[in-house]
């Protein structure tokens, strides 16, 4: 599985909320196996928009869409409880 490279934006959000280590392991993980349960994967609503969301930490999550099979884009990061 494939992580296309964030956008600049996303890269600050990472560094501002003191995130980017932790993106980093979950990222190898997601690559590694993306249906792990620590992830927490799930397919968000209205499902019918095909976004999905995996676990950073408890408060932040990453909203994502497929791209093709094998690749996915990071649309934005999330504080989950906001």
């Amino acid at each position: 599985m494939t992580i296309l490279a964030l956008r600049d934006d996303q890269h600050d959000y990472l560094k501002q909320h003191q995130l980017f280590k932790k993106y980093e392991k979950v990222k190898h993980i997601f690559q590694e196996n993306p249906f792990h349960p620590s992830l927490n994967m799930e397919l968000l609503e209205p499902k019918h928009r095909l976004l999905y969301s995996f676990r950073l930490d408890r408060k932040y999550r990453a909203i994502f869409a497929y791209v093709d099979h094998e690749t996915i884009e990071i649309i934005t990061f999330t504080n989950h409880y906001k």
